[in-house]
């Protein structure tokens, strides 16, 4: 037989193949409910463009960070949101583009080893934990924030900061606009009410506080790049996603956010300016002083109002005696669980009581009328060493530390929108650090947005980028 008929033969026969091919899927299509049918279409092409340029699943895995009670999966008495399904299939087109060009290799950025130390200290907590399932959940959390770090610090490239800023600020207006119409228009339960007529802003993170943190570890990077860009269409986008997120901050009313945001700004100014950072720090401490001793008279009354507790943060009284009121109950409630973590480090001082298991064994060292867990000590260092012990809070501490110093050293020879980016990590993080001493940010898949963070960090300390795709 001719092998040039065959060839013709073939080349015939292919677009008839194809032709009936898509003829069957849009019969099978045709036949599913429109949901159903427009989702698989929708993600068969997601799903094609993450295999071709998996850098661009991080856009809509910053953008659905908020989302984390909105969607996503149960999956074995875990739920899966949707910001940790885009990272699954963002790690899944990495490790599948890997394999095909035959270049697998395991990235050893900066944060690599003290990361490792310090899951390689929770999981020597594992002995301890009453419930695995509670420890595995933890892990995997950190596991994740872990591979999000290395995919980034690995993958990304300079060119891509500008698209990544633009989704997290994006992200960011979207929460202060439903934040801030939720305080004007009085919607949310009746605890969060203000003044008799406001509602503490809480988007959809259905808390007040987790909500703060989530704007203070995205305001910082509005705020620098606000002033350090050099296109001006893009310092005017960044300043309006900056006032939007700075009146939605406010309307939260959370005090953790507020001290966290106040600290992210006197660092940034810190890294800019050493004379700024000099006036900035003597400011910073009269206002500290002024909060701790509780003499808040210089502040407008509602504030000083709402600042008037926060020395007990400092003092810890005891809260079995301290009288309850309405205006105290939260600060007495976070207490109590600060001192009920404390007991449990008390009695684990080495190894803790297990990764992920404060809230587990929380009702064996409960104080009295405070029996109920709220989840996690709200204060993460408490909690950390309660789970963990000084094992753990040690490795934490290093680990932290760490991220600060990469942070600091990156908005050193750099400019434009690498050192924009560099200070407002530098900002987030420092967010972080003070908010941390309040309450818990690695929840909500805030952690991935960190992870995301201190990958870029990498990006923008790395001398030469090896051509990569992306």
């Amino acid at each position: 037989m001719n092998p040039l008929a065959v060839g013709l033969r073939d080349d015939a026969a292919r677009p008839l193949f194809l032709g009936l091919l898509t003829l069957a899927l849009g019969l099978a299509l045709a036949r599913l409910p429109l949901l159903w049918a427009v989702a698989l279409v929708t993600g068969g092409i997601g799903g094609l463009l993450l295999l071709l340029r998996p850098t661009w699943g991080l856009i809509p895995l910053l953008m659905s960070v908020p989302l984390a009670r909105l969607g996503g999966l149960a999956a074995w008495g875990m739920r899966i949101s949707p910001a940790e399904l885009m990272l699954a299939g963002v790690l899944l087109a990495w490790l599948i583009q890997m394999a095909a060009h035959r270049q697998i290799r395991f990235p050893h950025p900066p944060l690599l080893l003290p990361f490792l130390l310090l899951l390689g200290a929770m999981l020597t907590s594992l002995p301890g934990a009453l419930s695995p399932r509670a420890a595995l959940k933890e892990l995997i959390k950190w596991g994740s924030m872990l591979a999000a770090y290395l995919f980034v610090a690995t993958r990304v490239e300079r060119k891509h900061l500008g698209w990544l800023m633009g989704a997290i600020l994006t992200a960011g207006c979207g929460q202060a606009l439903l934040g801030i119409y939720q305080f004007l228009t009085g919607r949310g339960p009746e605890w969060f009410l203000l003044f008799g007529r406001f509602m503490r802003a809480h988007g959809t993170f259905e808390q007040p506080n987790p909500y703060g943190g989530y704007l203070g570890l995205t305001l910082p990077l509005a705020v620098s790049l606000t002033f350090d860009l050099r296109a001006w269409l893009g310092r005017l986008a960044a300043l309006a996603a900056l006032l939007l997120m700075v009146v939605a901050l406010a309307m939260s009313w959370s005090r953790g956010a507020w001290l966290g945001f106040a600290a992210a700004m006197l660092v940034i100014r810190v890294a800019r300016s050493r004379w700024t950072a000099i006036l900035a720090g003597v400011a910073m401490g009269f206002l500290v002083l002024t909060l701790v001793l509780s003499s808040a008279h210089p502040l407008p009354p509602i504030l000083a109002q709402r600042f008037a507790g926060l020395s007990a943060y400092f003092t810890l009284p005891n809260v079995t005696t301290a009288e309850v009121t309405e205006a105290n109950y939260a600060l007495i409630e976070r207490l109590a669980h600060w001192q009920a973590a404390l007991r449990m480090w008390a009695d684990h001082p080495w190894l803790g009581v297990g990764i992920g298991n404060y809230a587990v064994v929380y009702p064996a060292y409960a104080l009295s009328h405070w029996p109920e867990p709220l989840g996690h000590a709200h204060n993460y260092y408490l909690n950390i060493g309660a789970e963990t012990g000084l094992v753990g809070l040690v490795f934490y501490l290093i680990f932290w530390i760490g991220a600060l110093w990469r942070a600091f050293r990156a908005t050193h020879g750099t400019s434009g929108l690498p050192q924009a980016v560099a200070l407002g990590t530098l900002g987030a993080l420092m967010h972080l650090s003070v908010h941390s001493i309040f309450d818990n940010l690695y929840v909500h898949t805030m952690y991935l947005q960190v992870a995301v963070l201190l990958g870029l960090l990498a990006v923008i300390q790395r001398r030469a980028i090896a051509p990569l795709a992306c």
